[in-house]
């Protein structure tokens, strides 16, 4: 981390496009369906907002905004969403991911239960892209000269 007069300017500058890559991150995931991106490419947005606010901010900052018991919960949720919408396609006598078959399930024509299936997949993929990438980049960062215990961080003499 840097420690100088510059330090107060990347923050501030981290700070500010932050939510705006994120915003970015969920339009990605949003309309992979439609245009180019998706789940794996809006997660790896996601997941580096997050790193930037671990490299900008510190490891003290950056694991209380998201934990490390959080990004295990959201990598299981993520892989949860899609394993689960594969699932009810094969209880409702399609293929696993046959989304036109849980037209009956969500009251709409088969069409928009294709739509709406890949759009409940492409958020599952990119909340455990997300988690696995921050999860990563967390164990890389604790190997190197900040040593863990919990949340705070000490410097190795």
């Amino acid at each position: 981390m840097i420690h100088n007069s510059t330090d107060v300017i990347i923050k501030t500058v981290a700070r500010i496009f932050i939510p705006f890559i994120q915003l970015y991150a969920l339009y990605v995931i949003m309309h992979g369906h439609y245009s180019p991106g998706g789940g794996f490419q809006g997660g790896v947005i996601l997941g580096a907002s997050l790193i930037l606010l671990l490299i900008t901010h510190g490891e003290r900052v950056a694991m209380q905004r998201i934990s490390e018991n959080w990004i295990t919960i959201l990598f299981s949720l993520g892989v949860l969403i899609y394993a689960g919408i594969g699932t009810l396609c094969l209880f409702f006598g399609g293929n696993f991911l046959d989304y036109g078959v849980l037209a009956p399930l969500l009251h709409v024509s088969p069409a928009a239960a294709r739509s709406l299936g890949i759009l409940g997949v492409e958020i599952g993929v990119g909340i455990a892209v997300m988690s696995v990438m921050v999860s990563i980049f967390y164990n890389i960062a604790r190997s190197g000269p900040y040593r863990n215990k919990g949340t705070t961080a000490r410097r190795e003499s």
